[in-house]
C-alpha cells in the first residue's frame, strides 16, 4: 500500500532487537536488518546504537544507499546531569555524522549512567539544572550542524514520569520525541500530552504496549528488560495505545516530521529470525490503514 507523501514513515534497528544495552539479546546482521526494512517498503531509518552501523560518513552513506534508505537521525542516550563535557563531545561526534548523512534530528535521552534501564537514581536540584543546561548546549551543537534536538522521555532515564516530562517542558525549550510506548509506561497519556503541548512535538516514535505489563513495570514489580522479553511491546493496533488517535491528532495539528515504527524487541537464541520483520510488517499495515482513512477524510 502506498503512503501519501505528507506521511514520512521510517523504521529503527531496535525493532529488530538491536539495542545499546549490554546483554540485551541476540543481534541480527546490519545488512539483513536494512534489507528487510527495504523489502517492507520503508525508505528511511534511525541509526541504531553506536557501532552497529558504520561511523564513517562515507561508509554509512554507501551502506544506506545500497538499500535505498535515508537516515532520519539517531538516538543518543547519555548522562546529562554530570560530566557535561563528555556529553557535549558525544553529541558533537553524533551530530556531525548525522548531518553528513543527510539526517534531520538528534534524539536525546537523559541516561542515568548505569547500564540498562532497570534502575533510576534520584537527582538533586543541582543535577536537574545541569541536565537541562547540558540539553540546551547539545541543542546548540546540533543546530550548528543543521539538526534539531528532541528530548526523548524514556523508561529508566531521568525524564520518565509525567511530572518529569512537564518539568522538562517548563524548564527547557527543546521539543520532545513523543514515544507512545515509553510515555504510557512512564504514566503519561501520549495523546493528552500532545494535546497539552502541540507546539512541542518534534519527533514521533510509534509503539503499542500491553498495558498489564506496563502496569507491572510502573509499579516496580517487573524490570523493564524482563518485560520487553515477555512481550511488553505489541505490533501497532494489537496493544492498548490508541495509535490512531495519536496519529490523527498530530497530523491535524500540522506535524510534518517522521513517524518512526519503533517496537523495542529482544531476541533470544530461540527467537525465529523472521519475528522482527513480521511484526514490523503488521505495524506498517496498521499505520497505512490509519493514513488511508485520514487521507480519505
Amino acid at each position: 500500500m502506498s503512503t501519501p507523501s505528507e506521511f514520512r514513515i521510517a523504521a529503527a534497528p531496535i525493532s529488530w532487537g538491536v539495542c545499546e544495552v549490554p546483554g540485551w539479546g541476540r543481534v541480527l546482521d546490519a545488512r539483513t536488518v536494512l534489507a528487510e526494512m527495504a523489502e517492507l517498503g520503508l525508505r528511511a531509518t534511525e541509526l541504531g546504537p553506536p557501532g552497529y552501523l558504520p561511523r564513517e560518513p562515507a561508509d554509512l552513506r554507501a551502506l544506506l544507499d545500497g538499500h535505498r534508505l535515508a537516515l532520519v537521525g539517531g538516538f543518543l542516550a547519555i548522562p546529562l546531569h554530570e560530566h557535561p563535557d563528555a556529553a557535549l563531545a558525544a553529541a558533537e561526534e553524533s551530530a556531525a555524522l548525522f548531518a553528513a548523512c543527510g539526517a534531520e534530528v538528534l534524539v536525546l535521552a537523559a541516561a542515568t549512567g548505569l547500564a540498562g534501564y532497570d534502575e533510576r537514581p534520584a537527582l538533586t536540584a543541582d543535577q536537574w539544572r545541569t541536565l537541562v543546561g547540558t540539553a540546551g548546549r547539545i541543542r546548540d551543537i546540533a543546530a550548528s550542524h543543521g539538526l534539531e534536538t528532541v528530548l526523548h522521555p524514556h523508561v529508566g532515564t531521568h525524564v520518565e514520569t509525567e511530572t518529569e516530562v512537564e518539568r522538562f517542558l517548563n524548564d527547557s525549550d527543546l521539543r520532545l520525541c513523543l514515544d507512545t510506548g515509553h510515555l504510557l509506561i512512564g504514566g503519561t497519556d501520549p495523546v493528552e500530552l500532545a494535546k497539552r503541548h502541540p507546539d512541542r512535538i518534534g519527533h514521533l516514535h510509534l509503539k503499542d504496549v500491553r498495558a498489564a505489563l506496563a502496569d507491572e513495570v510502573r509499579a516496580g514489580r517487573l524490570a523493564y528488560t524482563e518485560a520487553v522479553g515477555r512481550g511488553l511491546y505489541a505490533p501497532l493496533g494489537e496493544g492498548d495505545v490508541d495509535i490512531e488517535a495519536m496519529v490523527r491528532f498530530v497530523h491535524e495539528a500540522g506535524y510534518d516530521g517522521w513517524y518512526v515504527l519503533e517496537q523495542d524487541t529482544a531476541l533470544d537464541e530461540q527467537s525465529p529470525d523472521d519475528v522482527p520483520r513480521r511484526d514490523t510488517a503488521r505495524s506498517l499495515a496498521h499505520l497505512n490503514e490509519i493514513v488511508s482513512r485520514l487521507s480519505a477524510a
